[in-house]
Parts: C-alpha cells; structure tokens; sequence
C-alpha cells in the first residue's frame, strides 16, 4: 500500500468519524431544545441557541441556522413570552429543516412535536 494510499484512508476516516460527531451533537441538541421548548423553558432556549446551536452550527455550515440563533441572541428581548417563544420557533423550524438534511426525520418530527406542544 503506497503512503498516499494510506493517508487518503487516514483523512476518509477522519472525516467519517467528524460527520459522526457533528450528527452525534445534532441529536443532543435536538434533545435539549425540545425538552426546553416543550416545557418553555426561556432561559434554557435562549443559552441553547446561543452557546450550543450557534456553535454547532458554524461547525457544520448550516449558515441559516447559525445566523437565526445569533439573531436570537443579539436582537432586543420582546415584550412577551409569546413573541419570544415566536422566534424561537423560527430557529427550530430552521433546525428541523437540518434535521431532514442529514436524513434525521424523527429528530424533526421530535421537534414539530415539541412546538406545536
């Protein structure tokens, strides 16, 4: 086997083994925001997107997502629960759509479950 050869399958496995991790992490977020959006747990949406969904999702270029939870985050708190609770959907509507990217469809439909909760 050549040293090219071998380093080709090192950087193959490499890469396996990151997409791996990055679905890995996709689950327990879809875990976590559900849980929180299920229970309405503001604060706990708010530091989910902010330090766990945005960083993720730089990570896996999902760039539409990554910039919603930023906005979330940066953006003047509303007046009411309900129109937090609106533009939180907005991210986990944008969440559910990676969720079907990546051929995780009961994440997804965790997600609409936990919304329409």
């Amino acid at each position: 086997m050549s040293h090219m050869h071998v380093r080709h399958k090192m950087l193959h496995c490499n890469m396996m083994r990151a997409t791996e991790n990055l679905m890995l992490g996709l689950d327990d977020l879809v875990a976590d925001v559900a849980h929180a959006r299920r229970h309405e747990t503001l604060g706990r949406l708010a530091l989910l997107c902010y330090c766990e969904l945005k960083p993720w999702a730089r990570h896996a270029e999902e760039e539409r997502l990554a910039q919603l939870a930023w906005a979330l985050s940066t953006r003047a708190l509303p007046g009411s629960r309900k129109l937090f609770l609106q533009r939180i959907d907005v991210v986990i509507q944008e969440l559910e759509e990676v969720c079907r990217r990546a051929a995780r469809t009961d994440a997804a439909e965790l997600l609409a479950a936990a919304r329409s909760h």
